[in-house]
């Protein structure tokens, strides 16, 4: 039987030999899971503070989602979108009751959603020029922004390391400076179809938009019958505290979007969207093989039912308030926090530098503490929703040591530098 190390190493291996490069992956192999932890191959538990990138909201191993993964099963699970099954209107109708919109459509990941949401803009632009209004087909999105890997997707991401290998990209999208309203009414006009935004923007930084930058756009599109689309995919179904980030704003976008957690780690993406909105899709427009499936549509319902029967909106709600006030705390106690934002299980402490940050990333591993780090600086919170205080507890103390051991060397080495230089 070969040693866990070996069996990494050959799997590394492998891997190198046989898959597209397109993830630097931590040299870990993991065999399992349990609530808020993942456990490797040699039996050792790590507390997930990132769920796979914000996808198992309901941690590792939950009754309800095994449970219907099980029953589905042995029912169907696929049957394609040329005939019915129970699990797409039952899981719509959920939907729509939380988020106030009208009508899905479902794919198989948050990009498909994002792309869906795009050609949905132009064809509803389309319908209203036959309707007789001017309007046209440009897209403005905001810097920093990230909407996925496909080419609409990415056409709307901020970031140039995204876009520029796999120029040219979609044209017609302009990118508005993030939470500047000038900017932003400088640059919609009658050739806008829609504004493209994340309430609280994920890969970028876990950045909020701001209330009067959310209001100016749902201001600008209503003037002119331009859409104003909601990316949730990292942000919505209750991470945080409630099912859908715009709702703190009380701002109701035309089209949203929903990915990451809705089937507990199946592939399922949504598109939620007005009655009015819908009238620009007809059969044979846009559609999908996976997408909606009975054993995604199946586990989803189960995930928002414990989410509705566990009171989870309100534990996020509790214990996403504990965690960024202890994350303040330590932003109080190291200058090497800039910045502590967020809201629920949504939250970023960023550090001063990419190095720290890289550092702080690695010695949380070392800890068995997994957390990622995006923008750059930006240490990145996506825990489980079962979350509890004990396990933010654990994940602040060792913040703080790591933070208080990297100053400690920091000043002992620029004591010595400052030594050998008086010499």
């Amino acid at each position: 039987m070969s040693s866990p190390r070996k069996e990494m190493e050959q799997l590394k291996a492998a891997e190198a030999k046989l898959l597209l490069s397109t993830y630097e992956r931590n040299p870990i192999l993991f065999t399992g899971g349990e609530g808020v932890y993942l456990e490797d191959e040699q039996g050792i538990r790590y507390l997930d503070l990132l769920s796979g990138i914000g996808v198992n909201a309901l941690g590792y191993g939950h009754p309800a989602i095994e449970a219907a993964i099980a029953a589905q099963s042995k029912k169907l699970i696929h049957i394609s979108n040329l005939f019915f099954h129970p699990g797409q209107a039952e899981l719509a109708l959920r939907l729509t009751e939380m988020s106030g919109l009208d009508r899905a459509f479902f794919c198989n990941s948050g990009t498909e959603a994002w792309e869906a949401a795009m050609k949905v803009a132009r064809a509803y632009a389309g319908l209203l020029r036959n309707e007789g209004k001017s309007i046209g087909t440009k897209f403005l999105a905001i810097e920093n922004s990230f909407h996925g890997r496909t080419f609409g997707s990415v056409s709307t991401t901020h970031k140039a390391k995204y876009r520029e290998p796999f120029g040219p990209v979609v044209p017609g999208v302009d990118f508005v400076r993030f939470n500047d309203v000038d900017d932003l009414r400088g640059k919609f006009s009658t050739d806008v179809c829609a504004i493209l935004l994340e309430p609280i923007q994920g890969e970028g930084g876990i950045r909020p938009v701001s209330q009067e930058f959310f209001a100016a756009a749902r201001e600008l599109t209503q003037s002119t019958g331009a859409l104003l689309i909601a990316d949730e995919i990292q942000s919505g179904l209750g991470r945080t505290g409630k099912w859908f980030a715009y709702q703190h704003y009380g701002i109701q976008p035309d089209i949203t979007t929903l990915a990451k957690p809705l089937a507990g780690g199946l592939p399922l993406g949504a598109m939620l969207c007005t009655e009015g909105v819908s009238r620009a899709i007809h059969p044979g427009m846009h559609g999908t093989t996976f997408g909606g499936g009975p054993l995604a549509c199946a586990v989803a319902i189960a995930v928002i039912d414990t989410i509705k029967a566990t009171g989870l909106l309100d534990h996020v709600t509790a214990t996403g308030a504990a965690f960024k006030e202890g994350l303040a705390a330590l932003q109080a106690k190291h200058s090497s926090i800039v910045d502590v934002r967020g809201e629920g299980l949504m939250l970023a402490a960023q550090l001063n530098s990419a190095e720290l940050a890289k550092s702080v990333l690695a010695q949380m591993f070392d800890r068995h503490i997994l957390i990622n780090r995006t923008d750059e600086t930006v240490l990145r919170f996506l825990p489980p929703f079962i979350l509890q205080a004990e396990h933010v507890q654990a994940a602040l103390h060792a913040l703080d040591e790591i933070l208080m051991g990297i100053e400690v060397a920091t000043n002992q080495q620029s004591h010595e530098t400052v030594s050998q230089g008086g010499r």
